[in-house]
């Protein structure tokens, strides 16, 4: 058990050295849950703004054919 506390101790130098061994670990959980979340974001973004240009477009024809009958009429 003295060796363990002695480890843990760090020869009186663990004030410096597990605050940076938690440093670390924090910022290499960070940088392999990032990138995740980013392409969750992004991918949410371009669903949003495709459905955002879908609905432009599909108002867009239905204003078109609104406005010139003979787009909707069949010709004979």
């Amino acid at each position: 058990m003295s060796s363990l506390y002695a480890f843990l101790a760090m020869g009186g130098y663990a004030i410096y050295v597990w605050p940076a061994y938690a440093v670390f670990f924090i910022v290499l959980i960070a940088d392999t849950v990032a990138p995740s979340l980013r392409r969750r974001r992004v991918l949410r973004d371009l669903r949003t703004r495709m459905a955002r240009q879908a609905s432009r477009q599909q108002r867009s024809r239905t204003d078109l054919a609104d406005d010139n009958p003979t787009l909707t009429s069949a010709s004979p």
